[in-house]
């Protein structure tokens, strides 16, 4: 009936279809991917939001205190 494929040619047939299918992702998402990638080359990796949300909760938190012991 025939032979059964070598295991490089199995190999070969996946990481084909892995790049064609990653080609096909890139493909359907790529005005996406273009706008997610500009917004983090346009970020600022010094900047953590985190900080910025401590100082608020901080901030809020000694005017709370403020008007209680007024």
């Amino acid at each position: 009936m025939g032979k059964k494929p070598s295991g490089s040619k199995q190999a070969f047939f996946i990481l084909g279809a892995l790049a064609l299918g990653w080609l096909a992702i890139e493909m359907a998402f790529k005005p996406f991917l273009d706008k997610a990638r500009s917004a983090m080359d346009n970020s600022d990796p010094t900047r953590d939001p985190d900080d910025l949300l401590d100082k608020q909760s901080d901030h809020l938190q000694s005017d709370d205190d403020r008007s209680t012991t007024a």
